[in-house]
């Protein structure tokens, strides 16, 4: 006998078994089941709901997987000869509940168990995603649940130039760019996306070709028109986040009332000089009731006291601080990772290189997002930030 048929003959006496039904009745039960065989293989079909954590990097993220050892493991792998010496492993590791599927997925497949196709990464997406598949916070499923999201950028300006390349970029499978206006020169000192040659230009298309020029993979859909009161609910529709790089009131309030109305995160970033601040408003996030942008401003301030970029200036490399935040936000909340800026506003200050972290509150009069009240319905939004607004 082959010492490797030895050593396995030794395992099957070591490793306790169990068949795929009852895998499966354990796992109904609160136990992991882990399929560790090779991501080839796994888009051919794997248990529903198994973790997937190739062998040769099972020791290595387990315990990000699974946290606490006396948690019950089910490890399975094709025909049931990989799952032992996986099996053994885990057991090294301290695990005190491990069991190998007798006959694998083969057999789990045979005894017509459940069994769903998962999105598994080709091999230019492993090599284009590899520093993100090393994460464990993201891995192949993270990075294939940012294919399958979209997100909405208002703006191919300041902010949402360097949003999109980075959201791009981590490969977030289709991202809208709304925008009406074309590439001027003076636009190049910040707007990242854009190059000279594109000047007088639409701004839409001068971003589709920077975007897919980065990712080809994506898809970029380009709105090139105004959002107002009329169309924004059709143009949100179906988007995961909105990051808004908008630079005036108006479209800020527009946004934030869309968003409310819709439960869609509003990804708020804005710029002012050596200033600007991000946050997240989205009062129905799960974890926790946030304000939305009114409970921050209920109403703009006056037109002399708010001037844009165009007026005041703008260092050029603030924008890509803030939008880099706001696609960090994003990709946050697309995967459910860590503590999104949800009731909390960072300030950061160039001149002083320094970030101060503020806590919002929501506001329980809101005229928008208040728990209970009925939307109010869309305002005159320019009437209502220069102050002619009667209602």
């Amino acid at each position: 006998m082959k010492a490797k048929d030895r050593r396995i003959a030794e395992l099957k006496k070591e490793i306790p078994a169990v068949t795929p039904a009852e895998a499966l009745e354990r796992q109904e039960s609160g136990a992991v089941l882990i399929d560790v065989r090779e991501p080839d293989e796994v888009a051919g079909g794997s248990p529903p709901g198994a973790e997937r954590l190739v062998r040769g990097f099972l020791e290595l993220r387990v315990e990000e997987t699974v946290p606490d050892k006396s948690t019950p493991v089910l490890v399975i792998c094709a025909g049931g000869v990989r799952s032992l010496f996986a099996a053994e492993g885990l057991r090294r590791l301290g695990y005190e509940d491990v069991a190998s599927v007798t006959g694998g997925f083969n057999r789990w497949k045979n005894d017509g168990l459940p069994v769903e196709t998962p999105r598994v990464l080709n091999a230019a997406e492993r090599e284009r995603y590899g520093r993100h598949l090393l994460m464990p916070e993201v891995g192949e499923a993270g990075q294939a649940r940012l294919g399958e999201s979209k997100v909405l950028l208002i703006g191919a300006g300041g902010l949402g130039s360097p949003a999109a390349y980075y959201l791009a970029a981590a490969g977030v499978g289709k991202l809208g760019i709304v925008d009406h206006d074309v590439v001027d020169r003076s636009n190049l000192q910040r707007q990242i996306l854009h190059t000279d040659d594109r000047v007088g230009t639409s701004k839409v298309d001068s971003a589709r070709r920077t975007l897919l020029g980065l990712n080809p993979a994506i898809e970029v859909v380009g709105i090139e028109e105004r959002v107002t009161s009329a169309n924004v609910e059709d143009v949100f529709a179906g988007w995961d986040a909105i990051v808004d790089g908008s630079d005036n009131f108006p479209t800020r309030y527009l946004v934030n009332d869309a968003c409310v109305k819709m439960d869609v995160p509003n990804v708020h970033g804005s710029i002012y000089r050596f200033e600007g601040q991000v946050s997240v408003f989205w009062p129905g996030y799960p974890k926790r009731r946030g304000p939305c942008y009114r409970c921050l401003y209920p109403e703009p301030p006056p037109p002399e006291l708010a001037p844009s970029c165009a007026e005041a200036g703008v260092l050029g490399v603030l924008p890509g601080v803030v939008g880099t935040l706001e696609a960090i936000e994003t990709i946050k909340l697309l995967l459910e990772l860590g503590d999104p800026l949800v009731g909390r506003l960072l300030h950061y200050d160039a001149l002083r290189q320094r970030f101060t972290e503020l806590t919002l509150t929501a506001n329980d009069d809101c005229g928008v997002c208040a728990p209970g009240r009925e939307f109010p319905g869309y305002v005159d939004y320019e009437a209502f930030c220069t102050g002619a607004w009667a209602g």
